[in-house]
């Protein structure tokens, strides 16, 4: 839970300060630096399948219902600035059950 707090100010006072230094035009940039075919490429899609993963694992969790389906696209559009406050909720809510939270609490009951 600490580093999830800590992870979330970080990169929310990060991306703070980068938006207001270069403005929120962040597609151009990341989709440039990919089709360029370098370094800084070969980690945006490096990135971008850690994104699509996680979205796809809180779409999974939910059971792929309509509900689950909103977390999924606000992780897959804000990264880990929605997952990392999503995932310190969880585990709040959740009272620090890892089962559930990795499984979601529909099938970690059916687990049992």
């Amino acid at each position: 839970r600490a580093f999830l707090l800590l992870f979330a100010l970080a990169l929310g006072a990060y991306t703070l300060q980068v938006s207001l230094v270069h403005g929120m035009d962040l597609v151009p940039v990341f989709m440039g630096d990919l089709t360029a075919m370098n370094w800084s490429g070969q980690f945006n899609l490096d990135f971008l399948g850690y994104w699509l993963l996680a979205a796809l694992w809180l779409f999974w969790r939910s059971g792929f219902t309509l509900m689950g389906a909103i977390p999924a696209i606000l992780a897959l559009a804000l990264g880990g600035l929605f997952l990392a406050p999503y995932l310190l909720y969880l585990s709040l809510r959740l009272k620090g059950d890892v089962p559930a939270l990795l499984l979601g609490d529909r099938r970690k009951a059916s687990k049992q």
